[in-house]
């Protein structure tokens, strides 16, 4: 397994040197040279395996033996021992045809939890192997920077900062980024959106050689190490069901502003998963919902939501589908990302849309539906839903048939999100972990959304 750019100018590289590019340095995604296909006689195998042995399975697809395999396994097995649930990522059957996936076991109750545990562990592995600095930097809507964070804090060889917008996430997402008071974190609180993060991350990242003389590594799910590791869940989710049913097609149903987690599933479904649909849940920013149903990729205006993790107009991982949308044409890929820089805008064609409709579904959830969705399953399963999570399962009740089974992915405890919880009325009690975050003091800067700017801020803490 090699890894190359969906823009071509990155060939034949392997797993380690991908992990450490990140971003390509031809300002594309990195992506594996084939997708892998798993056997019929290797999937019947995987299906009684742990989440841990399964996650080995999977990512040696992928690795090349470049770590060896009791370095890879004990990487694992360290990465979900942070988990509070022995399954890492349980099922739970909510009614006779929609099961939820639960990712916010793990030490920041977010899935992202899930990728950056197992990719904090990694940069350290690689650091102490190669002797190595590693200076992470990264975007978030609220779940990333938490997630990075805890994944690298304290750790030696490796420093971070996160750009999250200002006042644009949950308190508690804000404080579990700014109440970390450890040498080697920077938070930047940004003034603008998280579209403006995450621009100026990719364009920091373009600049080859600013991201080589500060050893810049990418935490956003742009490294294909985060899609990896996501992976691995989709499988694990499929062979639960699987267990409990006798349905031989699961949908998935997946709240999604980046479209990193559901590429995740549409790369588990290549490798061979019996996916039915992949059920794209957006918000009032819904340029993936656009996309999925017309064919145009287009931002449009800017909307502040309950479910704040998705308020993106820019999705950074669409580009890797686009490639496979293309036949792998790199070439094409590259003229259609110059195209939307410079008109912002991409429309494929009606043959194209047709594959689009085979591969996704999708539904943008507006306002009060959002509520109405935390509501309803509250009263009538007993099951307290986060915001992010409500989209999904909306969007599970719009497009999935009644013969059909579904798994809608929890990205988050509700506990993350309270400000929409109350708005339904609704009491919840924090876990303890999250309640003892309100008597912490915040360490963060307050930044204009400008490139120089957070690069002079950025030489001055990676140069100490």
């Amino acid at each position: 397994m090699k890894y190359i750019s969906t823009r071509g100018q990155v060939q034949d590289i392997g797993f380690i040197d991908a992990v450490l590019m990140g971003l390509a340095d031809d300002g594309g995604l990195l992506i594996p040279s084939h997708i892998p296909q798993v056997s019929e006689e290797q999937f019947q195998q995987w299906a009684t395996l742990s989440y841990q042995e399964l996650a080995y399975e999977i990512f040696s697809y992928y690795t090349n033996d470049e770590i060896p395999q009791d370095d890879l396994k004990a990487l694992i097995a360290e990465s979900y021992g942070t988990f509070r649930h022995p399954e890492v990522t349980p099922v739970r059957k909510v009614n006779d045809d929609m099961y939820v996936l639960e990712l916010f076991h793990g030490p920041t109750f977010a899935f992202k939890d899930v990728a950056l545990q197992f990719l904090g562990n990694l940069y350290s592995y690689i650091s102490k192997k190669q002797d190595k600095i590693i200076h992470i930097i990264g975007a978030t809507s609220g779940d990333t920077g938490a997630s990075a964070i805890e994944g690298v804090r304290s750790k030696e060889g490796i420093r971070i900062c996160i750009l999250h917008p200002h006042q644009k996430v949950s308190k508690v997402q804000e404080l579990q980024m700014t109440t970390v008071h450890d040498e080697n974190v920077l938070n930047l609180s940004v003034e603008g959106t998280f579209d403006d993060c995450q621009r100026i991350i990719k364009e920091l990242f373009a600049d080859v050689d600013f991201k080589n003389q500060y050893h810049l590594r990418a935490i956003n799910s742009i490294n294909f190490a985060r899609i990896l590791a996501q992976t691995v869940y989709y499988f694990y989710a499929y062979f639960q069901v699987t267990k409990q049913t006798d349905a031989k097609l699961v949908n998935f149903s997946v709240p999604t502003g980046n479209f990193g987690d559901i590429f995740a599933g549409y790369l588990a479904k290549r490798m061979g998963l019996p996916v039915g649909k992949l059920i794209v849940a957006t918000n009032e920013n819904n340029i993936l919902e656009r996309f999925v149903k017309d064919g145009i990729y287009q931002p449009g205006q800017f909307h502040s939501t309950f479910s704040p993790s998705m308020d993106i107009q820019v999705a950074s991982n669409f580009e890797r589908y686009l490639y496979y949308l293309l036949n792998e044409d790199a070439n094409q890929v590259a003229a259609l990302m110059d195209q939307f820089k410079a008109n912002g805008k991409i429309v494929i064609d009606e043959a194209k849309l047709r594959i689009v409709h085979d591969d996704f579904d999708a539904h943008g959830v507006m306002g009060e539906e959002c509520l109405t969705m935390i509501s309803k399953y509250y009263k009538e399963y007993d099951y307290l839903l986060d915001p992010h999570t409500a989209c999904g399962v909306a969007a599970y009740e719009q497009v999935t048939d009644s013969n059909e089974v579904c798994v809608t992915l929890s990205t988050a405890h509700p506990a993350k999100f309270n400000e929409s919880i109350e708005r339904c009325n609704i009491e919840q009690t924090y876990p303890e972990q999250i309640s003892q975050l309100f008597d912490k003091p915040q360490y963060q800067e307050i930044v204009k959304a400008d490139n120089a700017e957070i690069a002079r801020r950025l030489e001055q803490f990676f140069s100490k």
